[in-house]
């Protein structure tokens, strides 16, 4: 059954009615740019054919429900508490549902809309997007979730002030310290393309990616090593980017160029300034990757991915074993560029191969993790697709 079927069938099981409509937004691949989100840089995703769905349905009692095919005990408050569970008292409130939740109270904050004054509602998700793999399956339950509430309670925001609601959600009710490149992605999301999104004034451009004409295939190598954003590591690398800020007397590190850099070293310790180097230079390439896109096309932005992989590894330092091991290996094998994408920690990597290399880069993968002795890793290859939508 698709997610999508998944998603009607718990609502009935749930509810015992049909809903009256099923909502969905897709994760998304970072192509390049990571960690310049929360620093006002640029970044270059783009939305995955895998989606979270919703199916959702009105109550006449003021209360919002949400349960997942991954969590299936429903988790109900009323739509006046919102206020006083988030941010305080978000612990009280299982982690999965404060998605949702958190939407729904970041909505509702954005528009000075009074919670009274809105239908309460039913919400059940199915997703297809490999949760921990690090191609964002929150901001798709968050595109998901904004999607349906903005139609159903006709609050009338634009997809821009969607993303924006998610991120707050993401912030705030369940407290990650993200960035909204995730959720722009997956709003804004179109067929063979990308978003090049400029984080600070949020303008987004729709950037042709070329890979099927240049017979190119976007392999993910999840490793299967979960990945949290609430926790320490991702924290502590953005208090690094801010210290770094702040000793050069910027607003954020979007503002420092790569000639500065000998500044910077002079200013802070040795590692804050790597993590500095790491979002100055990522910067510079996703700018030097959309630019080489358009002049030269896909195949000439390899080294800017595989420079990428090697500043979060060295200077960033939020690379895994697995996820070197994935980029060596599809390196060693033909791939024109590979990096690990997302958060860190974990996750997964990618990697742009030829089409007619795609079962041999597999095959090599999945036996060098097995000598490595590390978990077999999930080899797919996906395309750009189109962001958040509804579906019935």
């Amino acid at each position: 059954m698709t997610a999508a079927g998944e998603a009607h069938g718990l609502f009935s099981t749930l509810t015992g009615n049909e809903p009256v409509g099923l909502w969905s937004a897709p994760g998304r691949v970072n192509l390049i740019g990571e960690h310049t989100d929360y620093n006002d840089g640029f970044v270059f995703p783009f939305a995955t054919p895998h989606r979270t769905h919703v199916a959702l349905g009105r109550r006449s009692d003021g209360r919002i429900r949400v349960v997942s095919t991954f969590d299936e005990a429903p988790v109900e408050v009323a739509l006046t508490d919102l206020d006083a569970l988030f941010p305080e008292r978000r612990d009280e409130v299982v982690e999965w549902a404060r998605y949702p939740l958190g939407v729904a109270w970041a909505l509702l904050q954005a528009t000075g809309t009074d919670a009274a004054s809105v239908t309460g509602v039913d919400l059940a998700f199915a997703s297809d997007v490999p949760v921990g793999a690090g191609l964002s399956s929150s901001a798709a339950i968050e595109g998901a979730t904004g999607s349906a509430l903005n139609d159903v309670w006709g609050l009338g925001l634009d997809r821009v002030a969607l993303a924006q609601a998610g991120r707050r959600a993401e912030n705030e009710a369940v407290g990650a310290p993200t960035g909204i490149m995730d959720q722009m992605a997956s709003m804004l999301g179109e067929t063979d393309a990308g978003t090049f999104l400029d984080c600070r004034s949020l303008d987004a451009q729709v950037v042709a990616l070329g890979f099927d004409a240049a017979g190119l295939e976007l392999m993910v190598i999840d490793t299967r090593v979960a990945h949290a954003h609430s926790t320490g590591g991702y924290g502590e690398r953005r208090a690094a980017c801010e210290r770094g800020a702040e000793a050069m007397g910027v607003p954020a590190l979007r503002d420092v160029r790569v000639n500065q850099l000998p500044q910077v070293e002079q200013l802070v310790d040795e590692v804050t300034y790597r993590r500095v180097r790491h979002v100055v230079t990522e910067n510079q390439r996703v700018l030097d990757t959309v630019r080489t896109l358009r002049e030269q096309g896909p195949r000439a932005i390899g080294d800017l991915l595989y420079a990428s992989h090697a500043s979060m590894r060295d200077d960033f330092e939020i690379s895994v074993p697995e996820l070197d091991l994935a980029v060596e290996t599809a390196r060693e094998n033909g791939a024109v560029g590979a990096r690990m994408t997302g958060g860190g920690f974990g996750g997964s990597a990618i990697a742009l191969i030829d089409r007619a290399a795609v079962p041999a880069v597999r095959g090599a993968v999945l036996a060098a993790f097995a000598a490595a002795g590390h978990t077999e890793p999930h080899v797919f290859t996906v395309r750009p697709s189109e962001g958040a939508r509804r579906d019935g």
